[in-house]
């Protein structure tokens, strides 16, 4: 499936060496990921992607761009990256909204993944290697289901509905999470899962393969016709496409339960392996204290920004000041101070003079690669652009190299 126009993909740095550490949610620690030194095999990443029934609001918008910094300082660092992210274009809040505005579920994901692509050139994410829908995988979703059939792994209700469902539990179950069983059972209702439906061997038990429905998008698959769960879409495509144990999976903080969780366990029994080496979750972003989300109508919209006259590249900045591991809110007062943070940078590197870039330029790789500190990278390059307005002398080349810099790392285009 074809992902959005590449941007250049940014060079590596050829002096600085490192590593790129991040908060990994099964360890509760700040752990290296990535290869180590002398390894030589590409980074991996899977993302989990959007279910294409509205338009990306900022908390969207920063997670993608959270895991489009881990992609830059990997590069940056010399690594190959392999990065996978799905769509989930064909689920139950999909089709009800299709269904609510009288169209077909197919074009109302076609219209919502091109104003998605559209959002993500704006920001100037860079593209997965492989962008996957979720209806072009059914074939290996299903394979992978039947393995774990022919293991005894997932079994079939006895009732009008046949569907299948994966036995969760076993040994490693919650480690990733580390939640309590009161904890999950609640997440688990709130979040898409059925904990009590009748005739599950045990409440959490997700649904794997929901079986046909009149009026509901159906396959044909061994398990018989109908589609697949949430949770092991996930797992089979970055299967698929990454192999077993992959450093990161990434996504927002409210996928930590059930989603990954499951995807991790589902992997686990599909493969002896983990899903990934560490789970990197990006924060909420809020709206007058609340979180921003498509259920509570809440939404700032990437495209609703752009239309009413906000350079992209302000709203990108306005998303890199905050931690990715933090939660916050947003205020119409962060893209205006955004806004001056693009100018005064635009200005600097336009100048007739300039301070020596070297310096900054170490600062603001090592704040991305402890734990990706965007917030202070752009401290550091603020006080080089202050510097060098109110410099009398010339540093040739300095302004050149922080404009690729920002490019490169941050993604934010000065010229």
């Amino acid at each position: 499936m074809r992902a959005w126009n590449a941007v250049p993909v940014p060079a590596p740095d050829p002096v600085v060496p490192g590593v790129l550490r991040l908060y990994d949610t099964a360890h509760r620690a700040v752990v290296p990921v990535g290869p180590a030194a002398g390894e030589a095999r590409p980074a991996t990443m899977y993302v989990c992607g959007i279910t294409p029934y509205d338009a990306t609001h900022l908390g969207h918008a920063f997670t993608y761009l959270t895991f489009d910094l881990v992609n830059r300082v990997w590069r940056d660092l010399g690594h190959d990256v392999a990065y996978t992210q799905n769509v989930t274009d064909v689920d139950d809040p999909l089709l009800e909204r299709a269904q609510v505005r009288g169209v077909d579920w197919r074009d109302l994901a076609a219209d919502e993944l091109a104003v998605f692509r559209s959002d993500m050139e704006a920001l100037r994410i860079l593209p997965p290697g492989d962008f996957v829908a979720v209806t072009d995988a059914i074939g290996l979703v299903a394979d992978y289901l039947t393995g774990l059939r022919a293991r005894d792994e997932v079994y079939a209700l006895d009732d009008a509905y046949a569907d299948w469902y994966f036995r969760i539990a076993r040994p490693g179950f919650g480690d990733e999470s580390h939640l309590g069983p009161a904890e999950m059972l609640a997440l688990f209702a709130e979040r898409g899962g059925d904990p009590d439906r009748p005739g599950k061997a045990d409440p959490l038990d997700p649904l794997v393969w929901r079986l046909h429905r009149p009026g509901e998008p159906a396959w044909d698959s061994a398990l018989d016709r109908g589609r697949p769960g949430w949770h092991v879409q996930c797992t089979a495509i970055a299967a698929a496409t990454l192999g077993p144990a992959i450093d990161v999976q990434g996504g927002g903080s409210d996928l930590v339960f059930p989603h990954h969780e499951m995807c991790n366990t589902l992997a686990a029994t599909a493969t002896g392996a983990p899903l990934a080496r560490a789970f990197v979750h990006s924060a909420m972003v809020g709206l007058d204290g609340e979180k921003m989300s498509k259920s509570r109508g809440n939404l700032v919209k990437v495209a609703g920004l752009v239309a009413a006259g906000a350079d992209p590249m302000a709203i990108r900045l306005a998303l890199l000041a905050h931690h990715y591991a933090a939660d916050w809110s947003w205020s119409d007062g962060e893209l205006a101070g955004a806004a001056g943070r693009l100018e005064l940078w635009r200005r600097a590197v336009r100048g007739a003079s300039s301070v020596g870039f070297s310096a900054t330029a170490t600062a603001v790789r090592a704040e991305l690669r402890e734990n990706l500190h965007a917030d202070r990278a752009l401290d550091r390059l603020d006080d080089w652009a202050r510097a060098s307005l109110a410099a009398a002398a010339d540093h040739p080349g300095a302004r050149a190299a922080m404009a690729a810099l920002t490019d490169a790392l941050l993604g934010v285009a000065l010229t």
